[in-house]
């Protein structure tokens, strides 16, 4: 097991929803967080009452992110846990009322949800390679992205965000396999149904619906319960290249 009491952690789209509850548990281990985000009031206030840093960054910008790094170590040292929360999700069919899918929409969603989980996660890598290990196994750093299970059962009106997703999964292992003689590691969680901030909008009785989709338990999933599992990714030595679905074993109806 690895512990990383003391050592820093970067959490992209830590301001609110699943990214937020992930840097309250990190925080909470004992680990230096730094939350990445476009949402500055949020996000400051949120870093403040974890006792962490925020750095207002775009990470579809290389520029961006490398000056987001940079601030996180200078105040932290070298980042040894990435977790990409950050991601964007708009709806639009391939082809709709004769029109097809608006080209800067599905650009923009591959930018933010899978260019930015690639291009957080090749520099902060940059940076675990160049640094000292940690532990008798030569470990060096782990790196979680946030997928969905839209990568696997799509829905109707997702295929901008299907799309990205399944990127994000395509390239865990070869990410993990990149990685590995430099000792760090690449997971990928696939959340179900969660009680994020877009569904939290949504009214009680359609949530509660959404919830009954679930086999068990039937219910939208706590955020806590993705942090727990990110908390649980680096800690456990043993688990690297894996995509884990965090659903309660629901698969997704065409809408």
């Amino acid at each position: 097991m690895q512990d990383w009491t003391g050592h820093a952690a970067i959490v992209t789209g830590g301001a609110s929803g699943l990214g937020a509850a992930t840097a309250l548990r990190l925080a909470d281990s004992g680990m230096k967080v730094t939350i990445f985000d476009r949402d500055a009031d949020k996000g400051k206030a949120h870093a403040n009452r974890i006792g962490g840093r925020f750095a207002a960054v775009d990470v579809s910008e290389p520029a961006s992110v490398a000056a987001g790094i940079d601030a996180a170590e200078a105040a932290h040292g070298t980042p040894r846990v990435l977790v990409n929360c950050a991601g964007i999700g708009e709806a639009a069919k391939t082809v709709s009322r004769g029109e097809p899918h608006d080209f800067a929409l599905f650009d923009r969603t591959l930018r933010v949800n899978l260019l930015g989980s690639f291009n957080c996660a090749s520099q902060v890598a940059a940076r675990m390679v160049a640094a000292d290990p940690v532990d008798a196994d030569g470990g060096r750093g782990v790196i979680v992205n946030t997928a969905s299970v839209a990568a696997f059962d799509g829905q109707i009106g997702q295929i901008a965000y299907a799309a990205s997703k399944g990127g994000i999964v395509g390239m865990t292992l070869p990410m993990a396999r990149d990685l590995a003689d430099k000792g760090v590691r690449v997971c990928t969680i696939a959340p179900g149904l969660f009680l994020t901030p877009l569904l939290q909008s949504l009214p009680e009785d359609v949530q509660a619906s959404l919830g009954a989709q679930v086999p068990f338990p039937s219910r939208l999933g706590n955020p806590e319960e993705y942090a727990e599992m990110v908390h649980h990714i680096t800690c456990n030595s043993m688990l690297n290249g894996e995509v884990i679905r965090l659903d309660g074993a629901i698969r997704m109806a065409p809408r």
